[in-house]
């Protein structure tokens, strides 16, 4: 079997976003990136993500993708998947769900504001809404438009997919990246919380306004940047112990 190791991390994923609440039914999937490889792992159309087990996934080429492995036809939200990974290169993880409270925001059309703190340890700024497909684009390649569609929005707005790694499609719901598919996973998970938080304050106060950008990057820069001191180091890898030293 391919790709083993990346198997288990996106069934992982997969699961992550069922045990989260941000899938009912089959409405969402995960996917992970080996790029040395250009394969793309990612969760089989129709599928209960809770249900997964890694043997189900399907394995799809980032350059074209023709299916490479695996007996089920591969999410049919696959093409928007690869769009993304080509877009953004340092993205190993992607995950689409139609949680609540961000799809809210999506059919609304609107970008889920920075009002806090708690937002902004996540996303350096608001999560932004993409024009709604034409019908041209809806009518043709929808899938791929989508994640194009994506990606000009990014683009065009001077957006750095690494500080806001998620977006919202109109009238369609959100995506999410990361690193890797647990990264993807949590940002989804965030990306949830971020959207009810926003919610509820503008419930209180329609008038709330956004955080202030100072505090906004401390945030964020405390957990992301180059001199983030946020969580604990990574272990430091053990010497290699020679024969005749204690060890």
């Amino acid at each position: 079997m391919m790709l083993a190791s990346l198997r288990r991390e996106v069934c992982l994923a997969n699961r992550e976003l069922a045990r989260a609440g941000l899938v009912a039914l089959t409405f969402g999937n995960a996917s992970g990136c080996d790029r040395a490889r250009g394969l793309v792992v990612i969760k089989p159309s129709g599928l209960a993500c809770d249900a997964l087990r890694p043997s189900d996934l399907a394995i799809v080429s980032l350059e074209d993708g023709r299916a490479v492995e695996g007996a089920r036809r591969p999410s049919s939200d696959t093409p928007t998947h690869l769009a993304l990974y080509r877009a953004f290169p340092a993205a190993g993880g992607i995950a689409h769900t139609h949680s609540p409270f961000a799809t809210a925001w999506a059919q609304a059309r609107r970008p889920i504001p920075c009002l806090g703190t708690t937002h902004a340890d996540h996303f350096r700024g608001s999560v932004p809404i993409t024009r709604a497909l034409r019908r041209a684009e809806i009518a043709g390649d929808y899938e791929a438009a989508t994640g194009r569609v994506i990606a000009e929005c990014f683009a065009e707005r001077g957006l750095d997919p690494a500080e806001i790694p998620a977006v919202l499609v109109a009238a369609h719901g959100p995506f999410a990246w990361g690193r890797d598919p647990a990264a993807a996973a949590g940002n989804a998970v965030a990306l949830e919380v971020a959207a009810r938080l926003a919610l509820d304050t503008l419930r209180i106060d329609p008038a709330a306004r956004g955080l202030d950008a100072a505090l906004r990057d401390r945030h964020f820069r405390r957990k992301h940047g180059a001199s983030a001191y946020y969580g604990q180091p990574a272990p430091r890898p053990a010497r290699p112990h020679r024969k005749g030293t204690p060890a």
